[in-house]
C-alpha cells in the first residue's frame, strides 16, 4: 500500500508575514546596490540578512527604516495575523502611506519618513556603529526612546513645566519601563552612568533596550554581535531569545557571526552582490552551494572540491568517506 505524499508545512514567513520585500531595488547612480529583492519576515521569528561584505544587506535595512527610498519595489508591515492581501493592494492603488484603522494595520514603508515609520509602524533599529547619547546616562537614552509619550502627557510642554498629575504618572511609567530593560540588559547598576563610559559589550546591549523602549513589532539589528566575545555573544542569544519569546517582537538582524545566526535564526536569506541567492531555515542554507561559493569565493561546481580539500563533510550529491566504509581522515 503506497503511503500519501505528506504536503510540507508552510513557513511562517509564508502565511503570517510581518514584513514583506517585494521586488525591492535601490541605484545609486550607476551602480545597483540590491537588485529585485523579495522576502519576508514571519511573525515572531528571528530571521537573518546574511552574505559577505558589500552585499547590499545594511542598504536593505536603510531602505527598510526609511533612511533610504527604494528605486523601484514595496515594503509592507503587518499589524495583525495574516497577510492581509486585499487590504495592502487596496492602499497601493491609493497612494497613502498606511491603513491604521482597527487592529489589522498595513503600512507602505517606502512611502514613509523614517519618523512615521518608527513611531507609527513600530519599527526599531540598531547601527553598525554605535550611536548612543553618550553625555547622557543609561537611563537617560532610555527615557529618550520614550519621548513621544512623555509629549503626549506633557501636552507638548505645557504639562511638563507646570507638573501635572498625568505627566507625573506618565514619568513614572517611562521610568519603570525604561528600569524594566536596564535589568533584562543586566545594565540596572550602571543606570546613571554616562553611556560613553560603558564597556562595548554594555553599550551594545543598551542600544538594543533603547530600541526595546520604543515598543517595536518588529527590531532591526545591524551586527549586534561584532566586537563581542563569545560569553557576550552567547548572552547576545540569551537576550534576544527572550526579546522573541516573551515579548513576541519579530526580529530582522544582519550578522556575520555565522555561530549567532545558526544558532538563534528560524530563517535566514543570503544576498550576494545585491541579489538573493538563498532563502529558508539554516540548515537549508549552510548546505546550499550558492551560499558556500559565495562565501569561499568559487564557482559553485568547485565547491565539493574545496570542501574536500578543507576537510568538510561533502554534501552536493558525493558521499562523505564515513558513509562508504572507506572511513575519514586520521
Amino acid at each position: 500500500m503506497e503511503t500519501a505524499m505528506k504536503t510540507p508545512p508552510a513557513h511562517t514567513w509564508d502565511d503570517n508575514a510581518v514584513l514583506s520585500v517585494e521586488h525591492l531595488t535601490m541605484r545609486f547612480g550607476g551602480l545597483v546596490a540590491v537588485n529585485d529583492l523579495s522576502f519576508n519576515v514571519g511573525r515572531g521569528d528571528i530571521t537573518a540578512l546574511i552574505g559577505p561584505n558589500g552585499a547590499g544587506k545594511t542598504t536593505v535595512f536603510n531602505c527598510v527604516t526609511g533612511f533610504y527610498k527604494p528605486t523601484e519595489g514595496r515594503i509592507v508591515m503587518r499589524h495583525g495575523t495574516g497577510l492581509q492581501s486585499e487590504k495592502i493592494e487596496a492602499l497601493t492603488r491609493t497612494g497613502r502611506q498606511f491603513n491604521d484603522d482597527g487592529d489589522d494595520r498595513v503600512f507602505l514603508l517606502e512611502r514613509m519618513p523614517d519618523f512615521e515609520i518608527s513611531k507609527r509602524a513600530k519599527v526599531a533599529r540598531t547601527f553598525q556603529n554605535i550611536r548612543l547619547f553618550g553625555g547622557m546616562t543609561a537611563l537617560e537614552n532610555l527615557l529618550v526612546a520614550q519621548h513621544n509619550p512623555l509629549m503626549l502627557a506633557s501636552s507638548m510642554t505645557i504639562g511638563g513645566i507646570l507638573n501635572l498629575p498625568s505627566y507625573r504618572k506618565a514619568r513614572a511609567e517611562a521610568i519603570d519601563f525604561a528600569a524594566y530593560w536596564l535589568e533584562k540588559t543586566g545594565l540596572i547598576h550602571r543606570a546613571d552612568d554616562p553611556a560613553a563610559d560603558l564597556p562595548y559589550g554594555d553599550q551594545r546591549r543598551l542600544e538594543i533596550a533603547r530600541a526595546m523602549c520604543t515598543r517595536p513589532q518588529l527590531l532591526c539589528l545591524d551586527e549586534p554581535a561584532a566586537g563581542l566575545n563569545p560569553r557576550e555573544s552567547t548572552e547576545l542569544n540569551q537576550l534576544l531569545q527572550y526579546i522573541r519569546k516573551d515579548h513576541g517582537t519579530s526580529i530582522l538582524l544582519i550578522e556575520h557571526d555565522m555561530g549567532v545566526v545558526m544558532e538563534i535564526s528560524d530563517h535566514v536569506v543570503v544576498l550576494d552582490y545585491g541579489e538573493k541567492i538563498s532563502d529558508g531555515d539554516p540548515d537549508h542554507v549552510k548546505n546550499d552551494p550558492k551560499v558556500i561559493s559565495a562565501y569561499l569565493g568559487v564557482d559553485e561546481d568547485e565547491v565539493a572540491e574545496v570542501e574536500e580539500a578543507l576537510d568538510m563533510p561533502v554534501i552536493h550529491g558525493k558521499t562523505d568517506p564515513a558513509e562508504n566504509g572507506e572511513g575519514g581522515r586520521s
